[in-house]
């Protein structure tokens, strides 16, 4: 991440002088880690650039409030910044459109039955089917649910390295994904409810 020979305390230092090129080389450091979470948590309606910008400005903002003698590095303080402000941006996409059977291709609609009925998936089943209804039913949870389990299921991230990122308690986040797991299987089983039936 960032330049091989990065001095982040002087840099810091720097930015917090007003000095533009290093606020320009913390962004630089920073962007990879920020737009890979960023791509994470993205809501549908939002560029994935916009909201990585969002967090820098945030960033930049409340820089004073981050504590380098802390013993918390400035990547885990960003990365919790950036996960808020996703979860914020994810809060705000209020109305979301119900799924419906038929908004899915048959691809997809096969994957579902199979998610659905717990029977071992055929290799007619593509991932890229499986990832777009995940996706799909995922934005129908709420933000932390979804974060949780993005984090969990799909970037694999151990619970400490969750309850890191967020804030949140092992127990907590424990809690969160079997809740969230739940929800999403009863949103699966309620989406093949609406089948059209001949």
């Amino acid at each position: 991440m960032g330049t091989v020979n990065f001095d982040l305390g002087s840099c810091l230092q720097q930015v917090r002088q007003r000095d533009q090129d290093a606020a320009r080389e913390l962004v630089e450091h920073l962007y990879p880690l920020v737009i890979r979470i960023v791509r994470s948590h993205l809501p549908r309606r939002m560029a994935e650039e916009d909201l990585a910008q969002e967090v820098f400005v945030k960033l930049f903002r409340r820089l004073d409030q981050y504590q380098p003698h802390a013993r918390v590095p400035l990547e885990h303080w960003v990365s919790r910044l950036a996960v808020r402000t996703c979860l914020d941006a994810l809060r705000a996409e209020r109305r979301r459109p119900e799924l419906r059977w038929s908004d899915l291709s048959e691809d997809q609609a096969a994957w579902l039955e199979v998610m659905v009925s717990d029977a071992p998936a055929g290799p007619e089943l593509t991932s890229a089917a499986a990832r777009e209804v995940l996706e799909r039913l995922l934005g129908q949870l709420p933000p932390p649910d979804r974060l949780v389990i993005t984090l969990l299921d799909l970037e694999q991230l151990s619970v400490n390295e969750i309850a890191q990122r967020t804030g949140w308690s092992a127990t907590r986040v424990k809690v969160r994904a079997f809740r969230a797991r739940r929800k999403l299987r009863a949103l699966a089983i309620r989406l093949e409810g609406t089948e059209p039936h001949e």
